[in-house]
């Protein structure tokens, strides 16, 4: 497998902050698109959440 093709599928983990915003907004400007609607945990001292994003077919 080569590592220039992009993912088909990610999975975005990550304290819901700002950054993590940043991170998601980031794959959807690279032609991502939300797959689900997102999970949100609680571990204690800080909100995780998780977005799955898929590829595009504009972007394949």
């Amino acid at each position: 497998m080569s590592n220039d093709l992009p993912l088909r599928y990610r999975l975005i983990t990550g304290v819901d902050d700002a950054e993590f915003c940043k991170r998601v907004s980031a794959l959807l400007d690279e032609g991502y698109e939300l797959h689900g609607s997102p999970a949100l945990t609680y571990n204690g001292n800080q909100v995780i959440a998780a977005q799955a994003l898929v590829l595009g077919s504009a972007a394949t």
